[in-house]
């Protein structure tokens, strides 16, 4: 069918991309600022247009037709390079007020926020930034609702689940950043009977450990390794932050796991001992993730260009190859 590009309505397309990203009318309209009536009627007049269902009702959202499913990537692209042209300077970071709300553990914002607030101090002085708890290992919620502008941490599950719908096709509402690696260590107390000698799987299970856990559950993905490999650790001590963690195990005879360049930025580090852990653990990916709908403001681009520089100042070795902006 041959569309009259001279004719077409851009916001047809502003608003088929919205209900392409999440799938579901209502929320479109709210991303949009406009009516749920408004985003139908819209998709009605594009499909005239277009000669194409585009979207059929799936569930309590809607699902696209090999035809939107092809047509969206030019569209999305198309809309980006328009508002990057259109409103390049909307964002002065020597002028600005804006209030950023980001969600990240204690231990990744001991490394990343000093770097962050020194360049917002020379930079963007008028800016505020709330650091808000890291309570679930899944933040789309939080972000969602707008309840923070990002979220940093280690969020496999949730990585792992946006590459597979974004590789099926199926529209995904966040993006994501990866800002540096991480390891796991196993931390004792200095003198703790097992700091002088090599640790094995038999002695790590057989300690009595304390488990950081932001949600409060009763396991993490280290028993989940043990389980697999058919032991179990005993877990007597449930904290929900790093530090904390650390200043229990260097006065009792507790077990910790901690990230290893947490370990420094306690303060305590020289009443601690660090070993590998007895099995192998993959990497911790630490990522940035947040709603797509902050994509393209520049205030939330100058945002994410500063926590990686932070990062690439904090973790100088870690970044994964990345070329950080100067």
């Amino acid at each position: 069918m041959d569309v009259n590009f001279r004719t077409l309505d851009l916001n047809l397309l502003r608003v088929f991309d919205e209900v392409m990203a999440e799938r579901n009318l209502t929320r479109a309209a709210r991303n949009l600022s406009i009516t749920q009536p408004a985003v139908s009627n819209a998709l009605r007049r594009l499909r005239e247009v277009l000669g194409d269902e585009l979207v059929r009702r799936a569930g309590a959202g809607v699902e696209p037709t090999p035809r939107a499913l092809a047509l969206w990537p030019t569209v999305r692209d198309a809309l980006r390079q328009l508002q990057h042209t259109l409103a390049p300077g909307e964002f002065d970071a020597g002028t600005a007020d804006t209030t950023f709300l980001l969600a990240m553990a204690d231990a990744t914002a001991a490394e990343l926020m000093p770097g962050l607030v020194r360049i917002a101090e020379t930079e963007a002085p008028g800016i505020s930034m709330r650091v808000l708890p890291l309570t679930t290992r899944d933040p789309r919620r939080m972000l969602e609702h707008e309840e923070v502008d990002m979220a940093i941490g280690y969020f496999p599950a949730v990585i792992a689940s946006l590459a597979a719908r974004g590789q099926s096709g199926v529209g995904v509402p966040f993006e994501t950043q990866r800002l540096y690696l991480g390891q796991y260590v196993c931390v004792m107390r200095r003198g703790h009977p097992l700091a002088e000698q090599p640790l094995t799987l038999d002695d790590y299970c057989a300690a009595r450990h304390l488990l950081v856990s932001f949600s409060g559950r009763p396991y993490g993905f280290i028993d989940q390794t043990l389980g697999a490999l058919g032991r179990e650790r005993r877990i007597v001590v449930t904290v929900n932050q790093f530090f904390t963690a650390g200043q229990v195990v260097a006065t009792t005879d507790l077990l910790t796991v901690l990230p290893r360049h947490f370990v420094t930025v306690t303060g305590i580090g020289d009443q601690l001992v660090l070993r590998d852990l007895p099995f192998d653990q993959p990497p911790v990916h630490v990522d940035a993730i947040w709603h797509r709908r902050a994509q393209h403001a520049h205030s939330h681009e100058w945002l994410r260009q500063s926590l990686l520089r932070s990062a690439a100042a904090a973790f100088a070795g870690s970044i994964l190859g990345q070329q950080v902006p100067g």
